[in-house]
């Protein structure tokens, strides 16, 4: 048997492929290494996956066809499913709405599609958002809010993931699990992300941008808290439905106090310019992991603090500084 990873050169999803692949898995990973930020770190994460139970094919999810193609000679193969591919970033989605619906909604759907079919197919998860919540949500972010006002359509497009995966839960009896990801950082992260942006500004003496005035505040996860709690969603069988849980580090973290740690890590102090807050972004993510906690032992362990600085001493190798 074998599970399929979807982004398998992505941040989260090379980080699975390893985890499965040190738990004896067989692994098949798909990703079409598009151009949202720099391919060659994409290419350098996959050469951390050479092993002989890793299979990996180049493909779009997007692209119904295509898919399903690259995918025929596996499908007897694959029991588990971790859905990882599609396009994340907040204000990157306002300016590509139409990338985004079709990597997001169409790739999911395509992933649906196919799988409802295969014969051995047990359990997919797949990769939601703390985008879902919106504004004017009590905190911490609990699963009981309705979660159907997101300001991003980021945040749409994975809502409408997870409406999509309760009908073909319902429809054809699958077992889906949407994960709703809080602010994953770590080494082989995304450069977009505001800590790895603000760590490669402060290297090179430039500034950083930062918004409403440093009042933000976001549930920084650890990505090994992260991979924990997606193979531990992964491996809880149940007979079907379609489920979603919070994967965070239940604690906000005020983002001037990400700037210190990281000035501190780096040795150097932060040139930093206070703008208004783009549209889309919400001032506060808080996480109530609880049911996650219940449900299969979900803890989260490394704070910023600890996680931080490991982060910058991968920067500093990665980018030989």
């Amino acid at each position: 048997m074998a599970v399929l990873v979807t982004g398998a050169a992505g941040f989260i999803g090379s980080y699975v492929c390893r985890a499965l692949l040190e738990r004896g898995e067989k692994v098949v990973g798909v990703d079409n290494l598009n151009d949202y930020y720099e391919v060659s770190l994409k290419k350098a994460r996959l050469e951390n996956l050479k092993d002989k139970n890793f299979t990996f094919i180049i493909a779009d999810i997007a692209n119904n066809a295509e898919l399903g193609k690259a995918l025929q000679p596996y499908l007897s193969e694959i029991k588990f499913i971790v859905h990882l591919a599609g396009y994340a970033g907040v204000r990157h989605s306002i300016l590509h709405p139409f990338l985004y619906a079709e990597a997001n909604i169409i790739g999911h759907l395509a992933i649906l599609e196919i799988f409802r079919k295969a014969a051995n197919f047990k359990h997919m998860v797949y990769a939601s958002s703390s985008s879902v919540y919106g504004l004017d949500i009590k905190t911490p972010f609990s699963l009981n809010e309705k979660a159907d006002s997101p300001i991003s359509l980021y945040g749409a497009t994975k809502r409408c993931d997870e409406i999509l995966s309760a009908s073909y839960a319902n429809l054809y009896g699958l077992q889906l699990t949407g994960l709703r990801f809080f602010t994953v950082y770590g080494p082989w992260g995304r450069p977009d992300m505001a800590y790895y942006s603000f760590t490669k500004a402060i290297f090179a003496g430039q500034p950083i941008q930062v918004y409403n005035n440093g009042n933000m505040q976001r549930d920084f996860t650890w990505i090994d808290d992260i991979v924990s709690g997606i193979l531990g969603a992964l491996y809880k069988l149940e007979k079907s439905g379609h489920r979603y849980y919070n994967l965070g580090n239940n604690k906000p973290e005020q983002l001037m106090d990400v700037i210190t740690i990281l000035e501190r890590a780096i040795g150097k102090k932060a040139v930093i310019n206070f703008a208004p807050t783009p549209p889309g972004d919400v001032f506060i993510t808080y996480s109530d992991i609880s049911q996650s906690q219940k449900d299969f032992g979900y803890s989260p362990k490394v704070s910023i603090k600890e996680g931080l600085p490991k982060f910058v001493e991968w920067f500093k190798k990665y980018y030989k500084i």
